[in-house]
């Protein structure tokens, strides 16, 4: 590793700096830390997982306005991706269960992209969507929630 000072590697080998702080914290060597650097990608860390759960909403709930608002266009690939975000979401919450109290919040900033996502991927107008979330945590989160569906003629999608 080069011998710049912390903060100049921090700007110039990102992943060096990380390596030789990941050194200093492992010889218990507080003094010769970068602080200030350290202290950012640490809360940088935790702001990736909400901005993660949100992303994975979004994407979540514009295929469960698809599923609902075009039912001619159900098909089994966005029961996949509807199946993947459920599982995502789950696994982030299980890492991160101290993002649960944010849930409402990410679910309102989420459903206004997912509303934009849907409309852009269906052709729709954005107004053909409601303005306001009319899904449930409780129904997101749900592995057998579908809004509309009607389990005689879209049975073979959900296999």
């Amino acid at each position: 590793m080069m011998n710049l000072p912390l903060t100049d590697l921090y700007e110039t080998d990102f992943y060096a700096w990380t390596q030789k702080q990941a050194d200093l914290l492992r010889q218990r060597d507080l003094n010769n830390l970068d602080l200030e650097n350290l202290i950012e990608e640490i809360e940088s860390l935790g702001k990736q997982d909400k901005r993660e759960l949100v992303s994975h909403l979004k994407i979540l709930i514009a295929h469960l306005l698809k599923w609902e608002f075009q039912p001619t266009h159900r098909s089994r690939s966005w029961v996949f991706t509807i199946r993947e975000q459920r599982e995502e979401i789950e696994d982030l919450l299980e890492r991160s269960p101290s993002l649960k109290p944010y849930l409402s919040e990410a679910i309102e900033k989420a459903y206004k992209r997912a509303i934009t996502l849907a409309a852009k991927e269906t052709g729709m107008k954005l107004r053909e969507f409601p303005s306001l979330v009319h899904y449930t945590w409780e129904a997101i989160e749900n592995s057998d929630f579908l809004p509309g569906i009607h389990l005689d003629s879209d049975d073979d999608l959900l296999d």
